[in-house]
């Protein structure tokens, strides 16, 4: 931008971002409904100004894609939301499933990295996840399957296999509008959970209690009995009853004992450079425990094979009844608001219950339920929303900007703004879901445990990358050379580049891609004016520029930030 003062675009920017911030509705805590600020709220949120209704089709978009698109919202509009989601229910596209191929440990030779990248990080999956985020046609199966992995962690943090990401991610894509219990017994069986939560190699006198534990906390009914809206059940006294006990660990853990990995070209099970991540794990019968097992009510009797012992835990876990409350509000809380109503919760783990052809645990119906939800289709309140996630941040900006890429320069951005996909810190996620708001008694806001005055710095400084500074010859933008196939990113400037001169275009673009035209009349005219004052004499550059100045601007926003 040699012919472009950043004086002046820094000064055009300060504008355009004290509007936006001044005007943003991001509130605190106390109220009822939603909940979430931006990180620069005003500390008395101001009302949502008369005369303005956020557009359904990008709301929708927002909460069951990764950013909308033009093409997406025209597509929503035309469809209907019920005609969407049918569409997007048979939609294909993403697939994780040709990385799923395993390789022996010993198969980098020393000092060969970009081996080492290819086969034992989660480099080509996490590009895999990005290059399809942003352009591939199943959208709400990748949202979904986004919400299931951040619900049934395992982690790259713990094991290191390429291949095992793989296969593990590609369950959650295959089941995101399947049954919940197939889910909960392809994660059970799968080998690099079976390493990541220690039930491979788990024999009987000295089980691991590790996966039973996290399975029955986190990944089904929770530690505590909840009522179907999702509000704890209480004892005598006022306090929260526990679903399970020590007991119910040891034993469901004594139920899992036998299995081990499958291995690579069929090596001896001894060999431990030839682990199979990527298969489901196969049984040794001789570590199993056979007699009998005791847990959650249920009784696994003397002599039971491994397989009927396995099937025994995911019953009693599925078809426990805190299970549809605590997946209903998981998935809630990840595609619509993480403060729901217990009504809407509790309308949600009914179709959970009964898809209404009797089935349990059909998670395509549960989807619907979730995003057809009249309290997903009205708008929050301007002191409720849904705070970005920095994956959700970093992918919307993406795709309203319009780039192509293989992934590669996202997969490395996630890391600097606390969210690399697929190496969660622990299995506890990123964030629990229950993280509160800030400053609040009452509301939940997950992903603000990821903003820190250091993460929402980089995430500024990334969206000033992309926009102010992101034209295509960037030099992040560039094809890798180690990675085989790597092909780059691309930003396709030359759609904003058309409107010329029409600035008043492209405010409406950005008002409806990331505001669901929400802005008022002073927002647009202050995100105007950040345009204007971008003058060059070539008309293709200064389109270019004024569109990177006010998408910078926007893309800087609390109101950007936060879903409503």
């Amino acid at each position: 931008m040699s012919s472009v003062s950043r004086k002046f675009l820094a000064a055009g920017a300060a504008m355009g971002l004290a509007l936006l911030a001044a005007c943003d509705g991001g509130g605190g805590g106390g109220t009822s409904g939603g909940g979430l600020v931006g990180p620069a709220a005003a500390p008395s949120p101001a009302p949502t100004p008369a005369g303005v209704t956020l557009d359904d089709s990008v709301r929708l978009a927002q909460q069951a894609s990764f950013g909308p698109t033009v093409a997406l919202v025209e597509r929503i509009r035309a469809l209907g939301v019920p005609g969407w989601l049918d569409e997007q229910f048979g939609a294909t596209g993403s697939t994780y499933a040709d990385l799923a191929t395993d390789v022996r440990s010993d198969s980098c030779a020393a000092g060969d990295t970009a081996c080492t990248t290819l086969r034992f990080t989660r480099t080509p999956v996490a590009m895999r996840f990005y290059a399809d985020a942003i352009t591939a046609p199943d959208q709400l199966r990748q949202r979904v399957a986004f919400a299931l992995s951040q619900m049934i962690v395992a982690s790259e943090a713990a094991v290191r296999s390429t291949a095992g990401i793989a296969a593990f991610n590609q369950l959650f894509l295959t089941n995101a509008f399947g049954n919940y219990r197939d889910l909960l017994l392809a994660v059970t069986m799968n080998g690099y959970m079976g390493d990541y939560l220690d039930m491979a190699d788990s024999r009987r006198g000295t089980p691991s209690e590790n996966y039973a534990r996290e399975f029955l906390q986190l990944f089904s009914m929770g530690p505590d009995q909840l009522a179907m809206d999702g509000t704890p059940q209480r004892d005598a006294s006022g306090g929260t009853i526990p679903n399970y006990t020590a007991d119910d660990i040891r034993e469901v853990a004594r139920a899992l004992t036998g299995w081990t990995y499958a291995r690579v070209g069929n090596a001896a099970a001894t060999d431990n450079q030839a682990i199979a991540y990527a298969q489901p794990m196969i049984a040794v019968p001789g570590r199993y425990d056979s007699a009998e097992k005791k847990f959650l009510g249920t009784t696994v009797a003397a002599g039971a094979s491994q397989q009927a012992s396995v099937a025994a835990v995911i019953d009693a876990a599925f078809n426990h009844g805190s299970t549809p409350p605590f997946v209903a509000r998981h998935l809630i809380t990840h595609l619509v608001t993480p403060n729901p109503s217990p009504a809407y919760i509790g309308r949600v783990a009914a179709v959970f219950v009964n898809n209404g052809s009797g089935v349990r645990g059909d998670l395509k119906a549960v989807v619907r339920a979730i995003l057809t939800d009249a309290e997903a289709r009205t708008p929050q309140p301007s002191s409720g929303g849904k705070l970005k996630e920095p994956v959700l941040a970093m992918t919307s900006l993406a795709r309203a900007i319009g780039v192509t890429t293989d992934g590669y320069v996202f997969q490395v951005r996630d890391a600097t703004i606390a969210q690399p996909v697929m190496r969660a810190p622990s299995v506890f996620n990123f964030y629990p879901d229950d993280f509160p708001l800030p400053g609040s008694a009452t509301l939940r806001s997950p992903a603000s445990k990821l903003l820190t005055s250091s993460t929402v710095l980089r995430l500024h400084n990334l969206v000033y990358d992309w926009t102010v500074s992101g034209d295509a010859g960037r030099s992040e933008y560039a094809a890798v050379s180690t990675i085989p196939g790597s092909s780059g990113s691309v930003p396709v400037w030359a759609d904003w580049e058309a409107f010329g001169d029409n600035v008043d275009g492209m405010v409406d673009r950005i008002n409806l891609l990331l505001f669901a035209n929400g802005l008022t009349k002073a927002q647009r005219d202050a995100l105007k004016a950040a345009g204007v004052a971008v003058t060059i004499a070539d008309p293709k550059l200064q389109a270019r520029k004024r569109a990177q100045m006010m998408l910078y601007v926007a893309g800087t926003s609390p109101m950007f930030l936060v879903d409503r």
